[in-house]
């Protein structure tokens, strides 16, 4: 975990940004006069991320997190909403700045099984961003790939080897290192440990904080397992079906979380304390709905033990449960006289009137 800078302008500044998938959309489809149906992978998120900060977007799978990474590199054409990066917008970057944008920011992707081409050697993969915006000579780039890849704990000597030659942990590091070739200043890391062995995850999160100190990295760090965000993160939001219910620091979100949907994650966490021994650990109730057709009002409250009528009726804003710390959750339970107090409880929640 890095020591961001001190408050300024964010480096990167999302706001309202969506991101829909249409099916249903062929010539057919309209010949036919189906009408088109949006699937709301992303629906409206805002957050900002200051230089030299880790800000950990966690959530459980299809919540549109990577959906998130990859529309803010666009890599995926957003649907709306706007993406600043060092107060340029993105969406409006002509062909000369958003190369020069890519080389500024970069991505180390989930599986590192899949995301090295198996015919290029090490080397190879960490040059290719290089060969591409013409940067440096063939022998300055074999050269900056060797020294890359101590970088990130391996031998240069490695450097002609194929992908099957490694192990998943070496292989994404080959991965972080050629994120790191153009000496970007932003890095998304979509899930970067997730396929790894437990021991081996412990090592690449220890050299991404060893190499953001060292280089003033920015990070977004994508993850489901937030045991593993909270070793990394300066900051958190928690998406849930498209949208962030709550963002805090590391501190104030796991000590203080103030959305039952981030409660409920922090007690699926597995403990290693003695004195957590044969804590039963009850698994969040129901399905995720369908971001085909999300519900009306807190989108929660299908799964949420404290839902009522209002919840139903109307979706929470974001509510300040912080000022202090910048903890922010899209919870009718953070707003002391909301009319939520007074409503029904829904069938499947308790009728508790608890308001910790």
């Amino acid at each position: 975990m890095s020591e961001p800078a001190p408050a300024a302008d964010p480096l990167v500044e999302v706001a309202g940004l969506k991101k829909y998938y249409y099916e249903q959309d062929t010539v057919l489809d309209r010949l036919l006069g189906r009408d088109p149906v949006s699937v709301k992978a992303v629906d409206g998120i805002d957050f900002e991320i200051q230089e030299g900060e880790t800000l950990g977007l966690v959530g459980e799978s299809g919540c549109g997190k990577s959906t998130t990474g990859e529309t803010l590199l666009r890599l995926r054409e957003a649907t709306d909403g706007q993406v600043r990066f060092d107060g340029e917008s993105l969406f409006e970057m002509t062909d000369d700045e958003l190369t020069t944008f890519r080389k500024r920011a970069q991505v180390v992707f989930q599986d590192p099984f899949s995301s090295l081409d198996p015919r290029m050697t090490a080397g190879e993969s960490i040059t290719e961003p290089l060969a591409i915006h013409d940067v440096a000579d063939r022998t300055e780039r074999r050269e900056r790939a060797v020294d890359l890849l101590e970088r990130v704990g391996l031998s240069g000597d490695q450097v002609d080897r194929y992908p099957n030659e490694f192990s998943g942990g070496q292989r994404q590091r080959i991965g972080i290192a050629r994120a790191l070739a153009l000496e970007p200043d932003f890095i998304v890391l979509d899930e970067p440990v997730s396929a790894l062995d437990v021991s081996v995850q412990a090592q690449v999160l220890n050299l991404l904080e060893d190499l953001q100190e060292e280089f003033g990295l920015t990070y977004l760090f994508i993850a489901h397992d937030l045991s593993v965000v909270r070793h990394i993160s300066d900051r958190v939001s928690v998406m849930y079906l498209g949208e962030i219910v709550e963002t805090g620091s590391v501190e104030d979100l796991f000590e203080n979380p103030a959305h039952p949907y981030t409660r409920a994650l922090l007690e699926s966490v597995p403990r290693a304390s003695a004195d957590e021994h044969g804590r039963r650990v009850d698994a969040l109730a129901g399905d995720v709905p369908s971001p085909r057709s999300p519900p009306d009002g807190c989108r929660f409250h299908t799964r949420c033990p404290h839902a009522r009528e209002a919840c139903r009726a109307e979706a929470p804003a974001d509510v300040e449960v912080s000022p202090e710390s910048g903890q922010y959750a899209a919870c009718f339970r953070s707003v002391d006289d909301h009319p939520y107090w007074e409503s029904e409880p829904l069938d499947h929640a308790g009728a508790d009137g608890d308001r910790g």
